[in-house]
């Protein structure tokens, strides 16, 4: 139930080329509180519900637990969350042996693109596609906690 992982900016959409998935994703937040965030979301035709916890000092380790709920559930949870619903595109793009979760965002946070390794230790090497740009785990902003208060076309 520990996640690890790292967060780039993304500088070309060259990903989009070597996707082999691409899925919606609506998610809202019942508590950003930096020692607890409970996410909710649909993405694609399934719903979850997630507690994560507060990150280390580097931003790249913290608590994760996640359980599938209905997409009904979900939609119920979405309307009693906190005011800044997000809502991006997900492409999954493999790199050696790791996958790259890269988002597009929508709506309010429009422009911005993350992409997201998930790694099994903080040292653990991996390929860094030539579309990776700045790292920026740990930078809070860049947390989609964060984006649902103050988002990307605000700053």
């Amino acid at each position: 139930m520990i996640e690890i992982e790292r967060k780039f900016l993304v500088i070309s959409e060259a990903f989009k080329m070597e996707a082999f998935s691409e899925k919606r994703i609506v998610q809202g937040f019942l508590n950003t509180h930096p020692d607890r965030t409970v996410r909710i979301r649909i993405k694609g035709e399934e719903g979850f519900i997630t507690v994560k916890g507060r990150s280390n000092t580097e931003g790249t380790t913290r608590f994760e637990w996640e359980r599938k709920i209905s997409v009904q559930e979900a939609e119920a949870l979405l309307a009693v969350c906190e005011e800044g619903v997000i809502d991006k595109i997900r492409y999954e793009v493999k790199s050696g042996s790791h996958v790259f979760e890269i988002d597009v965002f929508l709506e309010k946070n429009k422009g911005l693109v993350i992409a997201e390794i998930e790694l099994s230790n903080e040292n653990e090497s991996f390929i860094k596609p030539f579309w990776l740009g700045e790292e920026v785990t740990g930078n809070i902003k860049y947390y989609n906690s964060q984006l649902s208060k103050k988002p990307f076309t605000e700053w």
